[in-house]
């Protein structure tokens, strides 16, 4: 009895939601706006140029000595 009310109320569900009449298209109003682009590019070179060092690896020996492991860092079967 309840799976056969559950297809009634499925299939009139169903129906419903098909039966509505969402086939009408609403026409919207575009504007359209011109864009003015004015970039001024001022390029200036400076003449003081030093040179930075780059390391591939940042902070390796801090790393290395913070990952340390003493012996006793093993798990232990208990």
């Amino acid at each position: 009895m309840k799976t056969i009310l559950t297809i009634i109320a499925v299939v009139f569900f169903g129906t419903v939601a098909m039966a509505q009449d969402t086939s009408k298209e609403v026409k919207v109003d575009t504007v359209t706006v011109g864009v003015e682009l004015n970039i001024d590019l001022s390029t200036s070179v400076k003449q003081n140029r030093e040179v930075a060092r780059l390391y591939k690896f940042k902070n390796s020996r801090v790393k290395k000595e913070l990952s340390f492991t003493t012996k006793k860092n093993k798990a232990k079967l208990a």
